[in-house]
């Protein structure tokens, strides 16, 4: 305990909290020593305790219901690492089992999470803005963006992108294309077939077909393209 490396080291109880804390002021003489002791005794700091004197828990809330998309596993891998590198640590909520969303608020608010980052472009606009009300800092990631957003969105401009696959195609020559959506409802698809439509539309012979598929994830593609 911190009261067993205090004693060992001959110093405070004050002094081994400060010489575990970045940043805090103590002497590079009596470091040497507590952490000497804290090596011989085996301790750890307890982070709960650290959280409770210093208000913060450097835990931060991943929220997502995305984890059919198989793209995610490199999100959720640049996501971990990222905040780790930090010396944060993610607290993953999966929104896809048909949680509460104001539960999922509930939940981050009772681990005291510094920070909450919504990573999905299917989760409603209004669960950032939960967040945001309950005094969270929220970052809405793959967001739709808007003129005036109310939180922090970090997306894809996915209607610049939509224009650019189409016209990808009608260079090559194509006059019959189609676009393939994931779900119909998700802010990502609506942008990128908005984009796609547009530059269509700018190519007087062109026509365009459209279906969307349940969800993002390889077997619901493959379902649509097949039907």
């Amino acid at each position: 305990t911190l009261r067993e490396v205090a004693l060992q080291a001959g110093v405070s109880r004050s002094a081994v909290s400060r010489a575990f804390t970045p940043g805090a002021s103590v002497s590079p003489r009596t470091r040497a020593a507590i952490e000497k002791a804290a090596a011989e005794l085996g301790y750890t700091p307890s982070a709960l305790a650290s959280a409770l004197s210093t208000g913060k828990t450097k835990l931060i809330g991943l929220v997502s219901n995305n984890f059919q998309n198989p793209v995610f596993l490199e999100v959720f891998d640049q996501f971990t690492r990222g905040l780790q590198d930090r010396g944060l640590r993610p607290l993953l909520v999966n929104l896809s089992g048909g949680m509460d969303e104001a539960e999922a608020v509930q939940l981050l608010r009772r681990y005291s999470v510094d920070g909450v980052i919504l990573a999905s472009s299917t989760l409603p606009a209004d669960l950032a803005l939960r967040f945001r009300d309950a005094g969270l800092p929220v970052v809405h990631s793959f967001g739709r963006g808007t003129a005036c957003p109310e939180v922090t969105v970090i997306g894809v401009d996915n209607r610049a992108c939509g224009g650019l696959a189409a016209r990808t195609l009608i260079d090559r020559g194509y006059r019959r294309i189609a676009f393939l959506g994931g779900p119909k409802a998700a802010t990502s698809t609506q942008d990128r077939l908005a984009g796609f439509q547009d530059e269509a539309a700018r190519h007087p012979g062109v026509t365009v077909t459209v279906s969307f598929a349940e969800a993002y994830s390889f077997d619901a593609g493959r379902a649509e393209m097949q039907r």
